[in-house]
């Protein structure tokens, strides 16, 4: 069986769940695995990279992506969604490691040493962290960070049979606006609880 330590990290957009997460990535030694899939996704699959970072957030009853479609053929997202799982699962089978986004939680469901977390945060704390620490410049980012949460929550629920978001398909869901360093912190404690008890 495989006892690799797998952490999936799902995340409101502005919530700081990619820097969260390639910091305990880094506390713990793990791999730490997010736009980095997809090259790896565009290398196994023969898509350009710039082709799925559009497509991977977009669902397939869109009429223009339909029209790559042969009799024979997927719609082209769900060609991006079916190679991007079998990366996933194959990367989670070789090592310990932290992924971030893209339903890794739901591709890994039937793993039982998957620590599957969700990030959130007050609007107000994410606005500030788009702003300040992503750097991002955009005219309203109330109507930016929830259109942004819209895609990815419309993503997720087309391709899973769960709600984006929803407390329980995660261990753990954590408010971030306690601040980065103290949201890994517990996510630390957290992580060392939950293999513990797969031993």
């Amino acid at each position: 069986m495989n006892r690799h330590q797998i952490i999936t990290i799902a995340r409101e957009y502005g919530s700081g769940g990619r820097l969260i997460g390639q910091r305990l990535a880094e506390e713990l030694g793990l791999a730490f695995y997010d736009k980095k899939l997809i090259t790896l996704a565009a290398e196994e699959s023969g898509f350009a990279e710039e082709f799925i970072a559009q497509t991977e957030q977009k669902r397939t009853f869109n009429f223009f992506y339909n029209l790559y479609m042969t009799s024979n053929e997927l719609p082209v997202a769900e060609q991006v969604f079916l190679v991007q799982s079998q990366v996933i699962r194959r990367l989670a089978q070789e090592r310990s490691c932290v992924i971030v986004g893209r339903c890794a939680d739901y591709i890994l469901r039937d793993f039982p040493n998957c620590l599957r977390i969700f990030v959130y945060a007050p609007l107000e704390w994410r606005v500030q962290c788009v702003r300040d620490i992503y750097h991002e410049n955009v005219d309203n980012y109330e109507d930016y960070l929830q259109k942004q949460d819209k895609n990815r929550a419309g993503y997720y629920n087309y391709f899973t049979q769960n709600k984006w978001g929803k407390a329980q398909n995660y261990h753990i869901s954590i408010d971030s606006s306690i601040g980065i360093a103290s949201t890994v912190r517990v996510l630390k404690e957290m992580t060392a609880v939950f293999f513990e008890g797969e031993r």
